[in-house]
């Protein structure tokens, strides 16, 4: 069955940086489209990145652009968030996903708190 297993998440102060890992199973990777979205307390859950199966395409949400960066090592079977000059706003549990066969997959998410 398709796995998203992310990690990396932290407490992090104002200005820091952290990557974040999803490790994927279950599906063919390589073909597979992946996503980072967000979710903070009280609000809906947002779409951070995404990127294509073979990681020549990216596109981020307009707060992040120029802070984050989305690769993937199809390889390795892993998809990273690189997230840079982390502010409070940042704060929230992350998510990794895909879509096979049209279903959409989530993983448990992983907590970033950015916070001085």
């Amino acid at each position: 069955q398709v796995q998203l297993v992310e990690s990396g998440g932290d407490l992090v102060q104002p200005g820091g940086s952290l990557r974040l890992s999803c490790a994927a199973s279950g599906f063919t990777f390589s073909r597979s489209a992946m996503s980072w979205y967000r979710q903070a307390p009280g609000k809906e859950r947002e779409l951070v990145a995404g990127i294509s199966s073979a990681g020549s395409t990216t596109n981020y949400a307009d707060s992040v652009k120029g802070r984050f960066t989305i690769s993937r090592d199809n390889a390795k079977n892993t998809v990273y968030l690189q997230m840079n000059s982390l502010k409070p706003e940042d704060t929230a549990v992350y998510y990794c996903n895909t879509f096979w066969f049209a279903k959409p997959y989530w993983g448990q998410g992983t907590q970033v708190t950015v916070s001085s």
